[in-house]
């Protein structure tokens, strides 16, 4: 397969508990893809998209400890590669499965990477994936704002979270690589930016902007910078598993998924309470900054907009998100990939999937009836005018996308630059101990 930008779009599996547990949030369920699943697939098509975030309900297909339920990605799975329609996986989405429980329980990691190897095994064909989507806002919610799952409000419940859900994560993409050692992992989070008020709220802000990183440097296996570090220590994380995150080596597996909506920047009180800011730096600096945090390629993985009451309310933000992508690209970034996030409309992303209200909300290319709106029409007319400019201008802008296979010289290639590159690591922080020293 050519080598070319990833236009894409998404079909959300979120699957959080809520009111204590007693509510799963399905939103495959509340947007009618269990019942209209094909039809979506041919959507996609339609628009000429290739790309598409996607994955199982896991909460209905991981039965139990190397039990599933493979029926329904059987089905989907096969008509999307008959559809040619290249799946960007995602294996979990806000929720585990109710024998699971939540993500204080430490078993997860573990469980979830014997997952993430039999869903490869099973379809050898797909290459990207995304194993657990925005880590930094599932732990966020889930336990520290009390909304999902676990429900919890404190920094020792964060941090629980936060590492048990990178943890899973990069034990998945371990996994994953056994299977298909050309794989590649599209890490989709949330980019975020706190801003100060007034000066009392800068130390508070400095420190939410700190935090609002731990997700991507536990995954990267970046140093994390002294105080992020005692924060994680004071609230019980151990030096055997930080080094646990220090001694993974797996970036250049990767590409940087950043999403951004206009909820992501945040204004900051004194106190430490946060409020909407709405679009005040946008994707270009936020991204800019992680991008200059993590040197990986970048994708922008989610963005969206309502459909107002002048209509095109949706149709003006995807022209600003696309030229904000190509500002990044002129900047020197090399960035792959851009996603409308999602196909159809959503129901209840107005509270955060926290309340069952059945609300929808018009933020997809097609309407719940699988009728297109205005921002599906300019997205079609988007991909047609960008698809055959952008990988003629720079080979920085190409994924390479393979077809399966099992081979044995990338596996052997893949373990010796790995093992390379912590032998380079632990020669630098050697040669640095002897400067300290001497």
């Amino acid at each position: 397969m050519p080598h070319k930008f990833m236009f894409a779009t998404g079909i959300e599996n979120s699957e959080p508990l809520i009111n204590n547990g007693r509510k799963r949030v399905d939103e495959l369920e509340k947007c009618g893809h269990y019942s209209n699943w094909k039809k979506d697939f041919d959507l996609v098509k339609e628009l000429g998209i290739q790309f598409l975030r996607y994955g199982p309900p896991i909460h209905k297909t991981f039965t139990a400890h190397g039990k599933y339920d493979w029926s329904f990605a059987d089905e989907t799975f096969e008509y999307l590669r008959k559809q040619e329609i290249l799946p960007i996986i995602d294996l979990c989405h806000f929720g585990v499965p109710n024998w699971i429980g939540d993500f204080q329980n430490p078993d997860f990691p573990q469980l979830f990477a014997q997952y993430a190897k039999d869903f490869a095994k099973r379809f050898s064909w797909i290459q990207l994936y995304t194993p657990v989507n925005e880590m930094y806002i599932t732990a966020l919610f889930s336990a520290y704002y009390g909304w999902w799952n676990e429900q919890l409000t404190t920094d020792h419940s964060f941090v629980t979270a936060l590492k048990n859900i990178v943890k899973a994560n990069v034990l998945a993409m371990r996994a994953i690589l056994e299977i298909r050692p050309d794989a590649i992992f599209i890490q989709s989070e949330s980019s975020e930016y706190y801003h100060a008020e007034n000066p009392k709220a800068i130390k508070p802000a400095e420190l939410m902007n700190a935090r609002r990183f731990l997700s991507l440097d536990l995954n990267y296996g970046k140093r994390i910078e002294s105080e992020m570090y005692e924060y994680l220590m004071d609230n019980g994380m151990s030096r055997k598993e930080y080094h646990f995150f220090l001694n993974n080596h797996l970036k250049r597996h990767c590409i940087m998924g950043n999403d951004y909506y206009i909820t992501n920047e945040h204004r900051v009180a004194a106190d430490g309470s946060t409020r909407a800011a709405g679009e005040v730096f946008g994707y270009h600096v936020i991204t800019s900054q992680y991008y200059d945090r993590y040197k990986l390629p970048v994708m922008h993985t989610e963005t969206n907009l309502i459909q107002g009451p002048n209509g095109d309310e949706s149709v003006n933000w995807l022209w600003k998100e696309w030229a904000n992508v190509i500002r990044v690209r002129n900047d020197g970034v090399p960035i792959v990939g851009f996603t409308w996030y999602s196909l159809t409309d959503q129901v209840d992303w107005d509270s955060a999937l926290r309340e069952d209200n059945n609300n929808v909300n018009p933020l997809g290319l097609f309407d719940l009836d699988r009728n297109i709106r205005p921002v599906g029409n300019a997205y079609k007319q988007l991909i047609k005018d960008w698809t055959q400019v952008l990988p003629t201008e720079s080979v920085c802008l190409n994924v390479p996308i393979n077809m399966p296979f099992n081979n044995k010289v990338t596996k052997e290639a893949n373990a010796k630059a790995e093992e390379d590159e912590k032998n380079n690591t632990d020669a630098t922080t050697l040669l640095q101990a002897g400067k300290i020293k001497t």
